[in-house]
């Protein structure tokens, strides 16, 4: 059993990338890029996204400062990400998944309550290490859910 909060999500980190992997590789290949609405995110766009946000929070974790990009400039890489196959998206989600594990693992307990500004607010260190956890469990169940519309929830 982990003894640290760094211990706990570094194992519940890989163990929900892992989940959200096999989540993804349920829904039917031509059916990855599908939406259920224009307006609803496909399973592709959500792997893309937990692919980049875990590079960006390992960055964020390790600088402590919030990077200069803009949004648009987050969009704009999440559509070409998700323009990719799905073997370079996997690719970049275990590469991102590894860095974000490893500055988490990195964080002394005595930084825990370090706090870091962020567009919305001041956030703790502690917070921002169990982001790529908690955002990789809610796209899983997203995921899931676009699987059980397509029939393929097992």
């Amino acid at each position: 059993m982990p003894n640290t909060l760094q211990e706990f999500l570094t194992a519940s980190t890989q163990k929900a990338a892992e989940e959200l992997i096999a989540a993804f590789l349920r829904i039917p290949q031509d059916r990855r890029a599908w939406s259920p609405e224009q307006t609803a995110r496909t399973a592709l766009d959500q792997m893309a996204e937990c692919a980049l946000l875990n590079g960006a929070t390992a960055d964020l974790i390790r600088t402590r400062i919030w990077p200069e990009s803009s949004f648009e400039d987050y969009l704009r890489a999440k559509a070409a990400l998700s323009a990719l196959d799905w073997e370079k998206v996997h690719a970049r989600l275990q590469e991102n998944t590894r860095n974000v594990i490893a500055a988490i693992g990195a964080v002394p307990d005595e930084a825990l309550n370090a706090e870091v500004a962020m567009p919305w607010g001041k956030q703790t260190l502690a917070e921002i290490v169990a982001y790529p956890y908690w955002n990789m469990t809610y796209h899983q169940g997203q995921i899931n859910y676009i699987a059980s519309l397509l029939g393929c929830l097992s």
